[in-house]
């Protein structure tokens, strides 16, 4: 409870750079500047995750990984927003709702059957998704599914808060210097 009173707290003041970033997309692109999508949460359950859209409408539920030309897709200010990961900063909503943590596996696709049942054989599906976790500040986009799920079963077996205050600041790292995004 205390985790979701300081995130909403966060959001609040990080609401005139949320504004901004949606007037950006508006004029960019259009409207909606919100893109949701179906993942999946503790326990396999289905939410829908919050991003700020950088990509042209009605790209669908595909993987970013699996979209060849990928910059062909994105809209004018998506670089920007998916370098710096500013893209991810509506998922605070998330927490603030409960689907999500700060830390933790990122959640699937509703669709992604190879990566969500690696996470329910290792029992990491018992974890609710985060923004961020142990297999995004060590490879990101550039691991494979196994790596990923390997690296979350590790936050499982070593959850804490020493582990979690090492994924913050190197989070803090991969972004300031946009590092293992897929563009």
């Amino acid at each position: 409870m205390i985790t979701r009173l300081f995130i909403l707290f966060i959001t609040l003041l990080l609401t005139p750079i949320l504004l901004f970033v949606a007037i950006v997309i508006l004029i960019d692109d259009g409207y909606p500047f919100l893109f949701t999508q179906d993942r999946i949460g503790i326990n396999q359950s289905r939410f829908k995750i919050y991003k700020f859209r950088t990509m042209k409408k009605d790209m669908g539920d595909i993987p970013t990984h699996l979209v060849s030309n990928r910059s062909s897709y994105l809209i004018r200010s998506g670089y920007f927003l998916r370098k710096f990961s500013i893209d991810e900063l509506p998922q605070l909503f998330n927490i603030i709702f409960g689907d999500m943590a700060l830390i933790g596996p990122r959640p699937a696709l509703y669709n992604q059957d190879d990566l969500i049942n690696l996470r329910k054989d290792l029992g990491v599906n018992k974890l609710k998704p985060g923004i961020t976790g142990w297999a995004q500040v060590n490879g990101r986009d550039e691991l494979s599914i196994r790596e990923k799920v390997d690296l979350d079963y590790y936050y499982l077996k070593h959850r804490g808060i020493i582990i979690d205050v090492k994924i913050i600041f190197m989070t803090i790292n991969k972004v300031l210097f946009a590092k293992n995004i897929s563009l």
